[in-house]
């Protein structure tokens, strides 16, 4: 056999054995009459010991191993007298008698360390030998464990894993499809699922009241950190259910994951706040609750004192920075800097600061008196020694504006720990979203989304009122996954294709599948998709959900291990009756 243990597993317990052990060279020490390398494997690393004095030409072999070499040996387990309470095997070390090299290895472009000297894209290209590394390796093995303790739980509450098909039909209302030419039927398409949604819905129709599956999805869509062209989801749907039942299931998987994998117990129930909360207070629909900083609307108590600004805007809000008085003006003037980003797109900052005698000192004192000043500061409810930031301009983007300046200044003085956790729901979603541009509605999630009841008389004359029975989990300000009740009743899908724009023939011609299922007998039904990949870089501790794939995209959507996208050859081409256009 190659080996009798891992490298991760022996102690002071097996002092005097021998022992058989295989791995890669992490690093060697040459210290003269004696050689000391660490062996690595995935469970951990061994130290071994070369000596001269007993095993002259072992130790010569063993001078000549270089890093990331693969070799076997033989010894006797032997207590460190230098131990090494950062290894699991720091106790102990290998009293080396027999090596052999069963592979060498050239230079690795970067050292295969947990601080490595390669960056993203050196590390991309050779990803293999990332992977090699110990922190990326514990994030896939991290991973596992969560796939691992969702699956435990779900079978527990009855679910059936169901897999669903990965060639289906392009269907609109959604980011951009992957599409694959069918060499069978010359001139059409399948198109990679961006999610299961139909096929989970039809498992319902099927009388499969529970299902699930940890199921790749694929989006052609513009990246960012927390997104790839392919990624995995948790995908859930149930039968006979209202939104509480979901609710309370997969806050108890939410609650089993944290328990099982990081040792955390909720034992609150999560709170549950509105999208219309959510926004008014947060600036967004994922809001960050590990801290406070909840906007104050200031606009009555601050228009019609002669300062335009104020005066012309839509929207007036602050931010109550607690113990930032103290704020240099190279401070407030970065933040001023910030928040004229283009991609945040305020026209400038207000502040007062709240000083230790309670006066308030502003930007803007020549336009208010110190009783009006002291009143927007009982309105945000300042303390001496606080800072209090305003922005002002259009309702809807200063509301983001404002929720960004609050998550910097979140981040600034420490609140957005990664080893604090602070889930909630987001809950009463607008059924649909406004586009300018093609003067029409979209769904805000997807077309088979249910309206509340109390909401659908709106849905001719008021269409942007209506309320959906839509629900998402957040966690530290990231959106884990969202749901819905599913429309079930064809007299009000109708009416949802119709708001949508859909003509009866161009609806069957779409979803003709899912609807004429749905004259079978459809039960009431509903589901959720938590984002698998996110989940884990939340647990992980990460922003990026690219350190959590084994062999992820970078941000161009471009594989740069094994080159793809890629060309290919002609004769596929024209096999597949394709004609390649260059676009300008």
């Amino acid at each position: 056999m190659y080996r009798t243990h891992t490298c991760g597993e022996l102690g002071l317990g097996n002092k005097g054995e021998k022992v058989t052990l295989s791995g890669w060279v992490q690093r060697s020490r040459d210290l003269g009459g004696m050689t000391f390398t660490d062996l690595r494997d995935r469970y951990g690393i061994t130290q071994l010991v070369f000596n001269m004095e007993t095993n002259g030409s072992l130790c010569e072999t063993a001078r000549g191993l270089g890093r990331e070499y693969v070799i076997q040996v033989s010894g006797i387990v032997a207590e460190r007298s230098n131990k090494n309470p950062r290894l699991s095997t720091g106790e102990i070390e290998i009293i080396v008698e027999e090596l052999k090299v069963l592979n060498a290895s050239e230079i690795p472009p970067f050292t295969i360390e947990e601080n490595t000297d390669g960056g993203d894209e050196l590390r991309m290209k050779y990803r293999y030998l990332d992977l090699r590394r110990s922190n990326v390796r514990a994030n896939i093995i991290l991973r596992h464990k969560m796939a691992q303790a969702t699956r435990s739980f779900l079978d527990g509450h009855g679910f059936i894993e169901v897999e669903t098909p990965v060639l289906i039909k392009s269907t609109p209302e959604g980011a951009r499809d992957f599409v694959v030419p069918s060499r069978l039927h010359n001139g059409d398409f399948y198109a990679l699922p961006q999610s299961p949604q139909t096929f989970k819905q039809l498992l319902m129709v099927a009388g499969f009241d529970k299902y699930f599956q940890i199921v790749k999805c694929f989006r052609d869509e513009d990246l960012r950190a927390d997104r790839q062209p392919e990624f995995t989801q948790i995908d859930c749907e149930m039968s006979f259910v209202e939104q509480d039942d979901i609710l309370e299931v997969f806050e108890g998987l939410t609650k089993h994951l944290f328990k099982e994998v990081k040792g955390i117990d909720f034992e609150e129930k999560f709170p549950r706040i509105s999208y219309s909360e959510a926004m008014n207070y947060y600036g967004s629909d994922k809001p960050d609750i590990r801290f406070g900083m909840r906007f104050t609307e200031l606009s009555a108590i601050v228009r019609g004192k002669g300062f335009v600004v104020f005066d012309s805007a839509e929207y007036v809000g602050a931010i109550c920075a607690e113990g930032c008085a103290s704020y240099t003006r190279k401070q407030l003037d970065e933040l001023t800097d910030y928040v004229k980003r283009p991609q945040i797109g305020a026209k400038g900052l207000v502040y007062a600061r709240v000083e230790s005698d309670g006066s308030v000192k502003s930007s803007v004192d020549k336009f208010y008196s110190p009783d009006e000043l002291n009143e927007i500061a009982k309105e945000v409810n300042a303390s001496p020694g606080d800072l209090i930031l305003i922005l002002a301009g259009d309702h809807k983007k200063t509301l983001t504006a404002l929720g960004e300046l609050r998550l910097e200044m979140g981040r600034r003085l420490g609140y957005r720990d990664h080893n604090s956790y602070a889930p909630l729901w987001v809950i009463d979603f607008p059924l649909l979203e406004w586009d300018e541009e093609t003067q029409r509605y979209y769904a805000m999630h997807h077309p088979f989304t249910s309206p509340k009841s109390e909401d659908i008389e709106y849905m001719g004359s008021d269409p942007g009122r209506v309320r959906a029975n839509a629900y998402d989990l957040v966690i530290n300000g990231t959106e884990i996954g969202g749901g819905s009740i599913r429309i079930h009743d064809s007299s009000v899908q109708s009416l949802m294709f119709k708001t949508l724009g859909f003509t009866p023939e161009e609806a069957q011609y779409q979803f003709g599948f899912l609807l004429n299922a749905f004259r079978y007998g459809a039960p009431p039904h509903g589901g959720i998709a938590f984002g698998f990949d996110r989940l884990a870089a939340i647990f992980g501790g990460s922003d990026s959900i690219r350190d959590f794939i084994a062999f992820p995209k970078n941000n161009q959507a471009r594989d740069t291990m094994i080159e793809t996208p890629a060309k290919i050859k002609q004769e596929q081409l024209d096999e597949l009756g394709i004609e390649i256009k260059k676009v300008e």
